[in-house]
């Protein structure tokens, strides 16, 4: 099959490279989107978008990437949860075993 387009990128020490921005164009690719390489018997890559787990939840992704674009970009407006929202949220979760004041596990960063 004859490849539509071919692009290059280098690799740096850390054997890192540049998505070129076609090919970020072509898979729709945003900011932290994973890739997905598929390595085929003759010793080519297919590179394509990777897909999202099928038990994802699409709207907790979009509310988190939200999340995590304003704490990024807009520290200054973080503030510690109040006594009456620490009340709130137990009262959301009822008589689940939650520790409000634990930190996250490195898998959920």
């Amino acid at each position: 099959m004859k490849p539509v387009l071919e692009i290059e990128s280098t690799l740096t020490d850390r054997y890192q490279t540049t998505v070129p921005e076609t090919v970020r164009r072509a898979l729709s690719l945003s900011k932290r989107d994973k890739l997905h390489y598929k390595i085929m018997a003759d010793g080519s890559v297919v590179l394509s978008r990777a897909q999202a787990m099928q038990h994802e939840d699409q709207a907790l992704h979009g509310f988190l990437t939200l999340l995590e674009n304003n704490i990024k970009h807009r520290p200054d407006e973080l503030r510690p949860l109040t006594a009456a929202q620490r009340e709130i949220a137990r009262a959301l979760v009822g008589d689940a075993a939650v520790d409000l004041d634990a930190p996250l596990d490195p898998a959920d960063e």
